[in-house]
């Protein structure tokens, strides 16, 4: 492996693209450019390293190896059979592939990551008379197999768990939103540790954990015990050590305020277990309260928050959106909030019209990122129009 230049595929949330592209600038990635749930860049080994330990918007990070068309099972197993597998993984180690296809040609993924694996477990037979194993659960070495029609692309997965597990959280709670995409939205709010920070629902606390990392500047794989690249031939212990050694020396003290409220005993114990978890328990504070009774204590503050809006957490109370907004209006003059919702009628019983929408995606759920401005005097009377959320 070239590893000087490499070539490195980056996977996203739709949606976070921009913020992850800028995220990679700041990191030092050469030749950005921004795809669909993906953004393709070039760095060497360190860059590499640096990226998995501190990327926030990041879910995984490929490296190609192997490029080529194929129109045939046959022709596909072939180009595998023939390549040296030996650089990559060695025999005694395990691996396993996950793959993203979209063909007509080969619509079987199973049948293709089987025909892969037969490639190369063939290939170290032939070669070495053994063979390594596949571990599907927790491979040593993890590869990804991409088919766009008939082109076909190989990359090694260098971060092994996907990048959202950042090892913080201990409860979960009952529709957690994921780490990667709570980091993108602090981001797409503009959240930068300057002010104060409040979840006003905070469940199990991923946004205010988030928020703090981000007001601390810290790495966002600190808690993480072991990366994909950690198996590779070519792994530099030294490096990586340098690296992190670095990125801890740029944490900074954080002097503003990250509150939560929650009404459930259940969501505060879980916040406050994850809270723990980051060690950061002198830097967020949660407490039992209900946002519709609350004022505002904090100046300045930004307001994120991620309100209930899924099948799997029961809303029985049809004004419960317009008691955001009523909160919005008569408690939080002067403030900028931001929720997202997959309710999109729902939402216009805020009664206030967002100043910026963003769509994104809560796992398979399609939502709006809606950022609300609340001003003292007439303009907290701007109205929702019935235009398209």
């Amino acid at each position: 492996m070239e590893i000087d230049n490499l070539k490195i595929q980056i996977k996203t949330f739709f949606g976070l693209e921009e913020i992850l592209s800028a995220e990679l600038k700041k990191l030092g990635g050469q030749n950005v450019e921004i795809k669909n749930r993906a953004v393709n860049c070039e760095g060497d080994l360190g860059f590499l390293y640096k990226i998995n330990y501190s990327c926030r918007t990041a879910l995984k990070i490929l490296v190609p190896i192997l490029t080529f068309k194929t129109w045939d099972e046959n022709r596909f197993y072939d180009k595998l059979f023939d390549f040296p597998w030996e650089d990559y993984l060695r025999v005694d180690q395990s691996f396993a592939i996950d793959s993203t296809i979209y063909s007509d040609r080969f619509s079987h993924s199973q049948f293709m990551v089987q025909k892969m694996k037969d490639a190369i477990v063939d290939y170290f037979k032939f070669k070495y008379n053994t063979r390594p194993n596949v571990d599907s659960k927790n491979p040593e070495i993890k590869i990804h197999l991409h088919i766009d029609r008939e082109l076909v692309t190989i990359s090694l997965d260098s971060s092994g768990d996907a990048l959202f597990k950042r090892g913080y959280r201990k409860t979960q709670g009952e529709a957690p939103i994921n780490e990667v995409l709570a980091s993108g939205m602090l981001q797409l709010a503009n959240w930068d540790g300057k002010g104060n920070f409040l979840d006003p629902m905070c469940g199990s606390g991923t946004l205010l954990v988030e928020a703090a990392m981000i007001a601390m500047d810290l790495p966002a794989q600190i808690f993480r015990k072991e990366f994909g690249f950690q198996n590779w031939p070519n792994y530099d212990a030294e490096l990586f050590s340098t690296i992190k050694e670095n990125r801890i020396k740029r944490i900074k003290e954080f002097t503003g305020k990250i509150i939560g409220y929650d009404i459930d005993n259940v969501m505060l114990d879980a916040a406050k277990d994850n809270i723990a978890a980051a060690e950061l328990e002198e830097v967020i504070e949660v407490r039992k309260q209900n946002f519709f009774d609350s004022k505002k204590e904090l100046f300045p503050l930004l307001m994120v928050f991620n309100p209930p809006y899924d099948e799997r957490i029961a809303i029985n109370d049809e004004d419960f959106y317009s008691k955001i907004g009523d909160t919005f209006k008569k408690n939080y003059p002067n403030t900028l909030a931001w929720m997202i919702s997959s309710d999109l009628e729902a939402v216009k019983k805020v009664g206030l019209r967002p100043s910026r929408k963003i769509k994104l995606y809560n796992g398979k759920l399609e939502c709006r990122f809606l950022q609300y401005e609340m001003y003292e005097g007439t303009k907290k009377t701007h109205k929702l129009t019935g235009e398209s959320i």
